[in-house]
């Protein structure tokens, strides 16, 4: 994952074009030799001051007018263009930009286009006639409006966009969010701007995406950029230039801040159960190398450390191998400490068995003994169920919200649910309360969620009384 280290000239790609006589813009160049008179105004003093006093960013969506202007971002085409937009925003949050939700009061409008297919580029171009309209209100009401151009559709075009539609202030590649907040000085001179150089090493390892989509259920974290294969029919290879990967540890520090907003937003909701399933597969370093897991059992245990402080109460549940290829007694050992340091709620352990195709079937021997794989299992069972129980007997005179999932298996008498932990809970199937008032005994029902006081707890189970039955909402209210 290394970058190529030097740059693409793409075709037509660096040059200098006049839109009018005395306006100039610029594909890209450091140094333009002999055409000195003609570079457009770059950032004023401003731009450099704002960037030294550290000012504090602003954050998405709010509705100051300070800073250098509100952005609206619009999205077409594929993931990658979505990862897109949120780079550049970063880029032009850092910069002083504001976000705003409504093309209407934006100072900058800024479309990430596609080019896979030619519906893709009409839909831009219908696009900008609606946006034409909006510009020239605000013409006559003395609000300039800048509008920008990225992405695939940007590189692929270039100057015909600028020719094509006056309309259109700046155009950006795939490679050159970075200038756009230079870009945008330009063009808040008047003049039209673009940067359309491809490059073989640029990565945005550097940039962390901030979301642009409020409430987004996903985000996407992008490991490589381009594409080599040069398929007959795809523009993608002219469009985001040669293939190239992030270092690994910059994709690694954006899915740990994806993780850490995950546990936060698990700590903050009521309505995500705090359980969480990390399997360790062994607690010796050495076998969880032999085993290929890429972690430590330091590292794991810092994991634990991390989950917890975030999430007070989690529950937490985890898989275990006994008796893995050259697993010695000491090994097996630091499996057991690890079980009673970290104290599951939930274990799934299992003797291990060589499986066919495997990379340990090819270069590893399965040469722990049977009966030795047996013992060690019945032993890491024993102590998880020990910690098990210990660490669900302190919930012993609380009480439990209870998901009621119906009947228990043992008892007909007797409901089973599950808890915000996800640990199963039995209690008698009786006439009860109904938290919203209603003075009429009611019965639970799978799908309620019922108020239980637990009185007794095991490895597996807890059993208690019901109290009532609530809502979710209710109950977070309560608490």
């Amino acid at each position: 994952m290394r970058g190529w280290g030097r740059a693409l000239r793409a075709a037509g790609s660096l040059r200098w074009v006049s839109t009018r006589p005395g306006a100039a813009h610029c594909g890209q160049s450091e140094r333009p030799q002999g055409r000195r008179a003609e570079l457009p105004a770059g950032p004023d003093l401003r731009h450099f001051l704002r960037g030294a006093a550290g000012e504090s960013e602003p954050e998405p969506g709010q509705g100051s007018t300070s800073g250098l202007g509100k952005v609206y971002l619009e999205t077409y085409g594929c993931q990658m263009n979505v990862n897109d937009t949120e780079i550049a925003w970063a880029i032009l949050q850092k910069s002083g930009y504001i976000r705003t939700k409504e093309a209407e009061e934006a100072d900058v409008i800024l479309l990430v286009t596609c080019s896979v297919r030619d519906k893709a580029e009409q839909a831009i171009w219908n696009r900008l006639q609606h946006l034409k309209a909006l510009k020239a209100r605000r013409h006559q009401a003395s609000l300039p409006l800048r509008i920008g151009i990225l992405g695939c559709m940007a590189e692929r075009l270039k100057e015909e966009i600028l020719h094509r539609e006056k309309l259109v202030d700046i155009v950006a590649g795939p490679d050159a969010y970075r200038d756009l907040p230079r870009l945008l000085a330009v063009a808040e001179s008047g003049q039209q701007a673009a940067n359309v150089l491809l490059s073989l090493d640029e990565t945005y390892a550097d940039i962390l995406p901030v979301q642009t989509s409020a409430g987004g259920k996903t985000a996407f974290v992008s490991i490589m950029r381009g594409c080599d294969n040069m398929c007959s029919y795809c523009i993608v290879p002219f469009t985001r230039g040669r293939e190239r990967s992030r270092p690994i540890t910059s994709i690694l520090q954006e899915v740990k801040v994806l993780s850490d907003q995950v546990l936060q937003l698990i700590q903050e909701r009521h309505n995500i159960c705090k359980q969480l399933h990390l399997p360790a597969q062994s607690g010796s370093t050495r076998v969880l190398e032999a085993m290929r897991r890429g972690y430590t059992r330091e590292a794991y245990l810092d994991l634990v450390q991390h989950v917890r402080n975030t999430i007070p109460g989690v529950s937490l549940s985890s898989d275990f191998i006994a008796g893995f290829c050259g697993e010695t007694e000491e090994d097996h050992q630091q499996t057991v400490s690890l079980l009673r340091e970290v104290r599951y709620n939930v274990g799934f352990l299992f003797a291990y068995s060589m499986r066919q195709k495997t990379r340990a079937y090819h270069r590893l021997q399965d040469d722990v003994p049977a009966d030795v794989k047996r013992r060690r299992l019945e032993e890491l069972i024993t102590v998880f169920r020990e910690e098990a129980a210990r660490a669900n007997e302190a919930m012993v005179g609380q009480s439990q919200l209870v998901l009621v999932e119906g009947p228990s298996k043992r008892s007909a008498s007797e409901l089973c649910g599950r808890n915000d932990g996800n640990i199963k809970v039995i209690f008698p199937d009786a006439d009860i309360e109904d938290a919203e008032g209603c003075k009429a005994l009611v019965r639970a029902q799978p799908g309620d969620y019922v108020l239980v006081k637990v009185t007794s707890a095991s490895s597996q189970t807890l059993k208690g009384v019901p109290l009532c039955r609530t809502t979710l909402s209710r109950s977070a209210a309560c608490h």
